[in-house]
């Protein structure tokens, strides 16, 4: 038979001990605090901390954890003023975003400053093409009473789907066509995420990506990689600011310098599941830049994240086959390097010394064979090559000790046909350091092989730092007649005039009046025939 128990004795035992309330600050939606003795430490959301004299801690109850710590009245009570909450909000985002930046001073020049001249540049008349994504009906929201299972089903569906082609492809664009396309694809983007359709925002932002793996239009290239990383950009900040906000509470946001352990769980985990959304990305190119564009997530996990995946993401690169993606992958790779963490300079040296060791590829038969087919110099085919160099360049050289400097400059000696690193050294490093060597870098410039980049650019980039840094007192002169024996050879009067632009200003002023005199009567006598001087008003008046 069952045995006898006393349930008012073991009821006695097992009840919690109570904390007599003290009326005074009674109020009935006031959260209850409720203590039970010899228990572990809790922090909870909605927790009120215990006033017993014993080491208790507050147990979180039910009706809080629903309401997120807040009751309802509370919740009108702070959004009475909700001018002073957005200011504050707002005031802390912007004090949060400049020290983001801080790291990089006003001296490095952006990204953006480059931005305009590269699209301004890098034109093409030829047609152009491009796959846009087709909504389906999968990617619409489920109804409410969907299972979280359905949901994940359904959306594992819609990233087949884009990998099935779920995609059109409209040919025979013009340049401006194709600008606009790619400006509504960045508009679809954010539309898609403002109604919550985050899968479809990803794909939109994969199909961008594989858009960077086709040269067919190889001049065009760098134009077209400055539209699409825009769109990495916007996704990335819509990203980054999306799980910002799951970190919020009770209106408070992260502190600036924020750790992972003050991120809550449900951020992290959010966080998590777009790298591993990522990471199941088949095609190389698309899955390197798109976790490129969100690699400030992983502020949210580890304090070691960034550098973490920085060298990984340099490896990455190495399986890029094509010599001029594969450059434009780095320089990306360097501009968010820059913006999130520029202190990691070990990684953007090796994306450097990475694209020296396949420097040679440049000038292989695969290279040579696809511009034969679009009928592409190569004199040409280097300058694509100008703004992704001069930038990754740039990143390095901002306050390098001028040891790397000069490992940097030998190494790009060791190269042959290196006309096109040696202006790029010349556009990125600081004025000082070339002007200091510019006899060294003549020398280089004249044993360059004048087929592959041409001479007279070199000694512009040359010309551009000796106008903001003087040279030794003693070479100067012999500098001035180094140049001038090139740029007076030239025929093309334009490129003559681009040259001759810089240099005047070098020998007006370390020069006499003599000099410049000697100087202008060449000018005159390069510009005048045919009236040359009326293509180049501009930098006649100069």
């Amino acid at each position: 038979h069952a045995r006898s128990r006393n349930y008012v004795s073991e009821s006695e035992i097992c009840k919690l001990e109570s904390v007599p309330l003290d009326f005074g600050d009674y109020h009935p939606l006031k959260p209850i605090t409720v203590t039970e003795s010899k228990t572990k430490k809790m922090n909870r959301k909605g927790s009120t901390s215990s006033t017993s004299s014993s080491s208790s801690s507050s147990m979180m109850d039910p009706l809080s954890s629903v309401l997120d710590g807040t009751d309802p009245l509370s919740l009108f009570a702070a959004a009475a003023d909700p001018v002073t909450t957005t200011a504050t909000m707002d005031s802390t985002r912007k004090k949060r975003d400049k020290d983001d930046n801080s790291a990089v001073g006003s001296d490095f020049e952006p990204w953006s400053s480059k931005r305009g001249e590269i699209l301004a540049r890098y034109t093409t008349t030829e047609k152009l093409s491009i796959n846009l994504y087709m909504g389906s009906e999968k990617g619409k929201s489920t109804s409410t009473g969907s299972a979280v299972s359905e949901k994940v089903r359904t959306r594992l569906e819609e990233l087949d789907d884009l990998e099935e082609g779920s995609q059109k492809e409209l040919l025979n664009l013009t340049q401006q066509d194709y600008m606009n396309r790619i400006e509504e694809l960045n508009q679809s983007l954010k539309d898609a995420w403002s109604s919550d359709q985050k899968v479809k925002a990803l794909k939109i932002v994969i199909q961008c990506s594989k858009l960077l793996s086709d040269t067919t239009v190889i001049q065009f290239y760098p134009s077209k990689f400055v539209l699409i990383t825009d769109i990495l950009d916007t996704f990335g900040k819509l990203v980054y600011e999306r799980i910002l906000s799951m970190c919020v509470e009770n209106r408070v946001s992260l502190p600036d310098n924020f750790s992972p352990e003050c991120v809550s769980d449900t951020a992290k985990e959010t966080c998590l599941n777009w790298f591993f959304k990522i990471a199941s990305i088949r095609e190389l190119i698309p899955r390197f830049y798109v976790e490129a564009a969100i690699l400030k997530c992983n502020k949210f996990l580890s304090k070691t994240g960034i550098s973490e995946c920085l060298p990984r993401l340099t490896s990455m690169i190495r399986g890029i086959g094509d010599p001029l993606v594969a450059v434009y992958a780095r320089a990306y790779l360097c501009r968010v390097g820059m913006e999130m963490a520029p202190q990691l300079k070990e990684s953007l040296n090796r994306n450097f010394f990475d694209f020296l060791l396949t420097f040679k590829q440049i000038h292989g038969d695969t290279v040579q064979n696809q511009l034969v087919v679009q009928g592409v110099e190569i004199p040409l085919y280097l300058t694509l090559y100008s703004p992704a160099i001069d930038w990754i360049l740039q990143c390095i050289a901002y306050r390098a000790p001028e040891v790397l400097l000069t490992e940097m400059m030998e190494r790009c000696k060791k190269l042959g046909n290196n006309a096109l690193l040696l202006n790029s050294v010349m556009s990125a490093f600081r004025a000082e350091f070339i002007a200091a060597r510019s006899m060294d870098f003549i020398g280089m410039i004249k044993e360059c092989d004048e087929s592959g980049f041409p001479k007279h650019l070199l000694f512009r980039s040359l010309g551009l730092n000796l106008a903001l840094a003087d040279p030794p007192e003693n070479d100067r002169l012999q500098i001035l007649n180094e140049a001038w024996k090139v740029i007076t050879k030239l025929k093309n009067p334009q490129d003559y005039i681009n040259c001759a632009e810089v240099w005047v200003e070098y020998t007006c002023r370390h020069f006499t009046k003599r000099e410049v005199n000697t100087v202008l009567a060449d000018v005159i006598k390069h510009m005048t025939p045919d009236r040359a001087f009326e293509d180049a008003y501009p930098q006649v008046k100069n």
